[in-house]
């Protein structure tokens, strides 16, 4: 199994604070550091995914469970206003994936609070890295990582300008977190609250050109439950 590369520094100290703890204090010590190593491993583990649905489905850019689908258009593109929100509990994958083939028009970064990240005001509220992107296919769409009362940092590899890959990893949210994707009418949205998801390989959206107008599901259904 792959790693994401911030495992590599976290992991070492915690080692090797692991070995000094035994040798001070006993077996008992080293092993809850050890213990806690290998957890930090595992939340960074890195899985290779194959995309599900057609070739221009919009994939799912993290792992979890759709927690809300509502009509929202983003203030950066007013064209993208189907909002997927999908939230991430400490015990998902947290690397965040791109959702298309395209290009990264603008990133904006917004600081804010840690509250709880399922909760409907964390859109507005909580520490925030936007993304807004424009499909190989020529539409808009914006990938909005948003940070949780567990999760202090947000990661981003991309930059203004820089090509994205459908599937690939573009970033990570480390310990628990949402990541909001905002779609436009050219895509047909697939998801339901409720649903779990993974990222680079659930289809979350079709063209409208492939499913018809109006074939996914109500763009008004949501809860916010953990």
């Amino acid at each position: 199994m792959r790693f994401a590369p911030e495992a590599g520094a976290r992991t070492t100290w915690l080692v090797l604070a692991a070995i000094a703890a035994a040798l001070i204090w006993g077996w008992v010590a080293g092993t809850f550091l050890l213990a806690m190593a290998i957890a930090v491993l595992l939340f960074f583990r890195d899985p290779e995914r194959v995309p599900a649905g057609s070739e221009e489905a919009v994939l799912s850019p993290a792992d979890g469970r759709v927690v809300r689908v509502d009509d929202r258009p983003h203030p950066l593109e007013p064209r993208a206003h189907q909002r997927v929100s999908i939230f991430m509990s400490p015990l998902d994958v947290h690397v965040n994936r791109s959702p298309v083939d395209g290009r990264v028009v603008c990133r904006r970064y917004l600081p804010g609070r840690f509250g709880a990240a399922y909760k409907a005001d964390a859109s507005d509220a909580n520490e925030s890295n936007e993304l807004v992107l424009r499909a190989a296919a020529g539409y808009p769409l914006v990938v909005v990582q948003i940070a949780g009362w567990l999760a202090r940092r947000i990661v981003c590899d991309v930059r203004d300008g820089d090509p994205v890959e459908r599937g690939k990893r573009f970033g990570l949210i480390m310990f628990g977190s949402r990541v909001d994707v905002y779609l436009p009418d050219e895509i047909s949205v697939q998801v339901r609250p409720g649903q779990r998801v993974r990222a680079g390989e659930t289809a979350i959206g079709e063209p409208t050109a492939r499913t018809g107008n109006g074939d996914g599901p109500p763009a008004s259904e949501s809860t916010e439950t953990a």
